[in-house]
């Protein structure tokens, strides 16, 4: 138990719990000795406080604090209570704790100081001259989010403390409360602020980051996905990853070990589909010498191996039923045990999960272990098809071309067409396909502008048939009209694009009398893809064109 040294102006000591510091200043009188139990009410006899200038912050050694005072050195404080006493005894034990404080007895002295200060927490006393404390609450909520409200009255009913956590108190106290259990709620109250802090730090690199090793998009979707990255990210739990095949399901496995607390350790993707059986057995628990036929020296399997990091289980779908149970086993008791050894090897990892298939249409079709389900489904991140995030295209794709800037030294951009057709096109291989696509266009580009002829085939296939649907929309079509439309005489006749393609090329080189640069142009495609195409008719030295 600490107490505070005595000076010259009083010999009392203040007894507190041992999490407790008291500083020489300020000091509390004799009348006013606290125990580990003492209890503050509101007719505790306490001296009238000397007068004050507008409310300046206090200042305290930092008393031990569960929270990283590194993070956060000057967490800020408002009392506001109209109970002098009682005010200048909560100010004082949390000036103790290390909080930079301040105080109000009154609602209109706390909204000054609210719009003077930036305040991390406010401990609220719910009966207030000049208007009542859920009032002040309801506009703290609006106006100051970012503010852990914890609410102190003696008139405690069921109704105002429900009506204060529902409008947004952190913490409820009853008056007379003991030192201890104010203690308890500043401290919750700090560790809270400071989660909020790195979450929202965490949410801004996120958002803002570039490049292979982070996320791009700012769509609704993936803001709500940088919610709850920002949360799980911090913790040791199994995540499940849900997502389509090229969604980005591994940058998120990354983006999670990244940003956790064991970002330092070891991040070990392993794909559970590409692999045989027994390799993934041998790759996830090792083996010894000599196990199988081939074993010609020991392996450390990669749950081992990780110490302390992370391994992803990229299509943990594909996972055979025997292995799903080791999986679970090794899981749940935190030891695996190399193929052919007796002996099991404690292991630390956190696991994160992926998948492109239904794993609960598997669990109930007995083709999934429900217990691994479970055990793995602790939290489950959907990633968003990149078809629901059309906003997100014109970042992505420019992010793509930056990244061909910084490997190339060329400057790229898209034609309108082409950049239409970004937008306009489905996308079943998400922004693996988006990105492979780009990279293609500028492989096959013949100058800085990325056209419309420079992406795949069936790309171009995809806004020929959406063009075609709506021109048969807008105007009624014969047989005749269809057959001058398609070439061919059968009537409902239809030709693919690549023979269309063919004919407007080949038109329009005979229209301008063997001009190619022209004719490219008014295609709106590079010379270097004209060329190309010519080749691959077997016309590239064909005279005839000319």
């Amino acid at each position: 138990m600490l107490t505070s040294k005595p000076d010259t102006n009083t010999r009392a000591t203040a007894q507190l719990p041992t999490t407790l510091q008291i500083s020489p200043t300020p000091r509390l009188s004799p009348a006013a000795q606290l125990s580990p139990t003492a209890q503050l009410s509101p007719t505790a006899q306490l001296p009238a406080p000397a007068a004050v200038a507008p409310p300046v912050y206090g200042s305290a050694a930092p008393a031990s604090r569960s929270i990283d005072a590194d993070r956060l050195p000057h967490l800020r404080i408002l009392v506001v209570d109209d109970d002098t006493p009682v005010r200048n005894a909560c100010s004082e034990i949390a000036t103790s704790l290390g909080f930079a404080t301040q105080t109000a007895d009154s609602v209109p002295a706390a909204r000054l100081a609210l719009a003077h200060s930036s305040i991390d927490i406010l401990l609220l006393d719910l009966k207030l001259p000049g208007g009542g404390g859920l009032a002040l609450l309801e506009d703290i909520r609006s106006q100051h989010p970012q503010t852990i409200v914890v609410v102190m009255t003696a008139y405690a009913t069921v109704d105002s403390a429900v009506e204060s956590m529902r409008i947004g108190a952190g913490d409820y106290l009853t008056k007379p409360f003991t030192l201890e259990e104010l203690s308890t709620a500043l401290d919750r109250a700090a560790q809270r602020r400071a989660f909020n802090v790195e979450a929202r730090l965490l949410r801004d690199r996120l958002h803002i980051g570039t490049g292979m090793g982070n996320l791009v998009g700012n769509s609704p979707a993936m803001e709500k996905l940088y919610r709850i990255l920002s949360k799980v990210a911090g913790t040791t739990h199994p995540v499940l990853i849900l997502g389509e095949s090229g969604a980005g399901k591994e940058l998120v496995a990354h983006s999670i070990h990244a940003n956790g607390p064991n970002a330092h350790k070891s991040f070990i993707p392993v794909d559970c589909g590409s692999l045989v059986p027994a390799m993934i057995e041998s790759e996830l628990f090792g083996h010894v010498k000599g196990a199988f036929a081939g074993a010609t020296r020991a392996k450390t399997g990669l749950l081992a191996a990780a110490d302390g990091g992370t391994i992803f289980l990229d299509e943990i779908g594909e996972l055979p039923l025997d292995l799903q149970g080791r999986l679970l086993r090794a899981l749940q008791d935190k030891e695996v045990r190399p193929i052919g050894s007796s002996q099991s090897i404690p292991i630390s990892v956190r696991v994160l999960a992926a998948t492109s298939r239904d794993l609960t249409s598997m669990v109930e079709t007995g083709r999934f272990r429900k217990d691994l389900f479970f055990r793995l489904n602790i939290v489950n991140l959907r990633i968003p098809a990149l078809r629901e995030r059309k906003a997100d295209i014109p970042l992505l794709a420019a992010h793509v071309l930056d990244r061909m800037h910084t490997d190339n030294g060329l400057a790229y951009t898209f034609a309108d067409n082409a950049l239409q057709l970004l937008m306009e096109y489905d996308w079943p291989g998400n922004v693996r396909e988006l990105e492979n696509a780009i990279e293609r266009a500028c492989a096959l580009s013949s100058g800085p502008v990325l056209h419309l002829g420079d992406f795949p085939t069936q790309m171009q296939n995809f806004q020929f048939h959406a063009q075609q649907s709506v021109q048969h929309y807008k105007a009624p079509h014969t047989a005749g009209e269809l057959s001058t439309i398609s070439g061919s005489a059968e009537p409902n006749a239809v030709q693919s694009i690549a023979e269309l393609e063919k004919q407007a090329i080949l038109t329009t080189i005979a229209q301008l009398n063997g001009d190619k640069l022209m004719a490219a142009r008014l295609l709106g495609i590079g010379k270097t893809t004209l060329y190309r195409k010519l080749k691959e008719y077997g016309l590239g030295d064909d005279s005839s064109l000319m």
